[in-house]
């Protein structure tokens, strides 16, 4: 939630110098954080000269400074208004006395006595107004500190933070400086009785009481604008104090409330009943001139010229990673078909000409064309290719039976789409349904297997599409959007974090162990997410290409890597997997595996860390602090559903015969989260629906690819070339090839691909072993980190930026890392994994 962006959305326009400086205040504590590292270490050089400036009487002084521009503008914009709104009311009441015509008949008669009111009203108002210039522009006016003498006597006893700015800092005095030049007064450009110059012929044209109508209605949006302006400074206030206590480490939010904000006068209770009293006023005064009584009527027409304040929520982790997608597509990281890349500095801007498609001269034997720059791209000639091949496998007869030599042709153009990413990934799954009921890859389950017709491949189709598993994946995306909205995932982490102390190697193996656990809980596609947040202030705090900061980004990256093995819902192509396997492992069995295999790896991964970057030279690392707040009820509620469902996930095989599967129990907290509005529909909107289209559309293949009979060939033909190696060296080979493959594709793909050919080899095998197959198939996909378009925790990692705007990391630095981490991992899982894995009984 963006504070900066409330008030940015939320101000009256003419009033937004007069608002809290927010963003200055957060500047400064960010600044005061820097003096408070660098007083607690470094070298003398480095150190502030001013050593003895508490950071708490600096942040004060700046406090007092708004404090007293919002109290001052408010007083002199009160009194304004209330004699404004008496004038209105001096004239309702005379028009009242004059005229007891219904509206219907003021507004048919013509101009009389009656309405010179308004004009006499509008020379009142002026003079009103002028009283109230002079009173602004008036360096002594008594008006302009009258929110401040209720509270003078106290405010004079705040540890002399009325001194001169001479104490600040220098390096603090610029954003001192900005908000100190931001408490002189400007008048409001808004007056709700300022007429045109030419009002003695408008007033010709209109009733008196279309006049006064208007006047109240201008009136009433004031005033409501005036009680929003007190709502949102005073909230401003309390959460720049709240990061202030939060990022220095100190108490001061519920003493400056208490004791300043609150008592003053702009803050108090009877301050704002005051204001509503005005209000309905308004509202009185408009229901006896336009509603003709009806008092319900008027408060629905004053409301609707009321703009609507917008309110930011808590986001979850699915839209902070829709905003991460947004900032790579404006980083040029995606190119579309059409030859727009997304070049945020080529945005159409007001007087711009119309953005024109580029173009490329082409010269050929019959003369010089310019063509459209995508007709000649890259892309389309890739997408050319992939379909000539698609063409020609579907008339080259290599399978004897139709129905898998269409079923070959589709998963080789399906597999070369998602390979080359020429389209979207979720796009080309889409084409999957299509292309199977035209195609007619189905049969019947029974001998003599019929080809299916266009209906009823359909229903096989869509069926395969929408199966447990998906609901499975779903839960896991409801469980780490109400986790994340709550705070609770950033509760856990802060909480571990805090306790990891300030050696750079216990910081980071501490990051590590974090980013692996919350992969864990809320899949590795969030934990990046969330980690990388949590380190900001570790990262600002970092000297300009530290080492350090290398070491974290790619060790939670790496760790969230890992993290995507250690549970069933921590990453697509598990859920893939467990699909695949029949019986499917329970949550219990899933751990026993991947809990060793996870902590070997994670440790082997931090010490080759700590052997290449050397954090540890010449680093101090401010601590990470906990959060101080306490539980909610809403959290408590979260996280005993999200406790209760794993526990059901953990136990579904003994509760087999109540729900069937898993993908039932994912319903869960579904309905819960989602039922009592902890999470809302435009959360629902926000889910990854491309990773589960992704899924759905690798299901329907896979369901294509065995029904058609390909997969029992193509199993056969493998089964022949690989009949005299043993399990392990079939299971060298396999994971082998996986981890190439899915460094270079998505994990998820890779699964989706490889994973059904695997479980049939297994299940051909003299000594059968599919699960075992598939199992070190999918940890093998996590395993592939080499590159950083190898997964999406290293693409998360290699867009962080610093506050310069340089990446952090480099190509090379994954490279360097990343290929030794995936193979160490590769050795890993086929010792380790593989015992756990005969243990069980896979």
């Amino acid at each position: 939630m963006k504070f900066s962006h409330s008030i940015q959305f939320n101000a009256v326009p003419d009033w937004s110098t007069h608002y809290i400086a927010y963003s200055n205040l957060k500047k400064l504590i960010y600044q005061l954080e820097k003096v408070v590292h660098l007083s607690s270490g470094g070298d003398g050089e480095s150190r502030p000269l001013i050593q003895h400036e508490d950071p708490e009487i600096v942040f004060i002084r700046a406090l007092d400074v708004e404090l007293e521009k919002v109290l001052s503008f408010y007083s002199v914009k009160e009194r304004e208004l209330f004699e404004e709104v008496q004038n209105l009311l001096r004239d309702v009441g005379a028009f009242d006395e004059e005229s007891g015509d219904t509206e219907q008949e003021r507004e048919l008669r013509p101009p009389t006595r009656g309405s010179e009111r308004p004009l006499r009203a509008r020379s009142e108002s002026l003079r009103s107004r002028a009283s109230t210039d002079d009173a602004t522009n008036s360096d002594n006016s008594d008006d302009e500190n009258t929110g401040l003498n209720n509270n003078g006597k106290k405010r004079r006893l705040s540890l002399g933070r009325r001194k001169t700015s001479s104490a600040v800092p220098g390096h603090m005095m610029s954003s001192i400086g900005d908000m100190t030049a931001s408490t002189e007064l400007t008048r409001s450009r808004r007056y709700s009785t300022t007429y045109d110059d030419d009002y003695a012929e408008q007033a010709a044209l209109f009733s008196s009481g279309i006049m006064l109508k208007k006047r109240i209605i201008n009136l009433y949006v004031q005033l409501c604008e005036l009680k929003s302006y007190i709502q949102l400074n005073r909230t401003g206030f309390s959460k720049v104090l709240k990061k202030f206590d939060k990022i220095i480490d100190r108490q001061l939010r519920a003493k400056y409330m208490d004791t300043f904000v609150d008592t003053a006068y702009a803050f108090r209770p009877e301050t704002t009943k005051g204001l509503e009293e005005q209000i309905h006023l308004m509202v009185r005064a408009y229901t006896d001139i336009v509603t003709k009584g009806d008092e319900e009527a008027a408060t629905r027409d004053l409301r609707s010229h009321l703009r609507e304040h917008v309110v930011w929520e808590r986001n979850t982790v699915w839209r902070e990673l829709i905003g991460l997608e947004r900032r790579a597509e404006a980083a040029s990281l995606g190119h579309t078909l059409l030859g727009r890349d997304a070049d945020p500095l080529a945005h159409r801007l007001q007087g711009d000409d119309e953005l024109v498609l580029p173009t490329k001269e082409i010269a050929t034997p019959l003369g010089r064309f310019r063509l459209p720059v995508w007709l000649v791209s890259s892309t389309l000639m890739t997408l050319i290719i992939i379909f000539a091949i698609f063409f020609a496998l579907l008339f080259i007869p290599i399978m004897k039976k139709p129905e898998q030599q269409n079923c070959l042709a589709l998963l080789v153009f399906v597999s070369l789409l998602w390979a080359t990413e020429a389209i979207p990934l979720f796009v080309t799954s889409l084409t999957i349904p299509f292309l199977c009921v035209v195609l007619r890859v189905f049969r019947e389950a029974d001998k003599p297997h019929h080809r299916l017709g266009a209906k009823a491949a359909t229903d096989a189709t869509f069926s395969a599409m929408w199966t447990p598993v998906i609901m499975l994946l779903l839960g896991g995306f409801t469980l780490a959007a109400a986790l994340s909205k709550t705070g609770i995932d950033k509760r856990i982490a802060t909480f571990v974090l805090s306790k990891a102390g300030t050696q750079p190697k216990t910081v980071l193996i501490a990051n590590m162990a974090v980013a692996a656990v919350a992969s864990m809980l809320i899949s590795n596609v969030a934990a990046p997410v969330l980690c990388f947040g949590i380190i900001e202030p570790m990262l600002r705090n970092l000297p300009a290409g530290s080492n350090m900061s290398k070491a974290v980004i790619m060790g939670i990256a790496l760790a969230s890597n890992v993290g995507g093995m250690l549970s069933p819902i921590a990453s697509p192509q598990n859920v893939v997997a467990i699909g695949l396997m029949e019986p499917p492992p329970t949550w219990g069995e899933w751990f026993f595996i991947v809990i060793p295999v996870g902590i070997i790896s994670l440790l082997i991964i931090w010490a080759l860390l700590l052997l290449t970057f050397q954090p540890g030279k010449g680093t101090t690392i401010v601590p990470i602090r906990p959060v101080k707040d306490r539980f909610t009820g809403v959290q408590w509620f979260v996280t005993l559903v999200t406790i209760a469902t794993i526990g059901l996930w953990c136990a579904s095989h003994q509760l087999e015969a109540e729900f069937g599967h898993m993908g039932v129990i994912a319903i869960i907290p579904i309905v819960f989260f989602f039922g009592v509005g902890i999470l809302t529909k435009e959360d629902f909107n926000n889910f990854p629906w491309t990773i589960i289209i992704l899924a759905a559309g690798g299901l329907a293949l896979g369901k294509a690819v065995n029904s058609s009979g390909l997969l029992h060939t193509v199993t056969k033909m493998i089964t022949e070339q690989v009949q005299d190696f043993s399990l392990y060296g079939v299971l060298l080979v396999f994971s082998s090839l996986i981890l190439v493959i899915a460094t270079f594709i998505s994990h998820t793909v890779a699964a989706l691909i490889i994973l059904p050919l695997v479980y049939d080899v297994g299940k051909g095998l003299d000594e059968p072993h599919p699960n075992l197959l598939v199992m070190a198939g999918v940890l093998m996909c996590s395993a592939a980190m080499a590159l950083p378009t190898s997964g999406f925790p290293n693409m998360t990692a290699i867009m962080k930026e610093d506050p310069a705007g340089q990446r952090y990391l480099q190509v090379k630095h994954f490279i360097s890392r990343g290929v030794p981490s995936s193979l160490l991992t590769l050795v890993v899982v086929v010792t380790v994994g593989y015992g756990a894995m005969r243990i069980v009984g896979m």
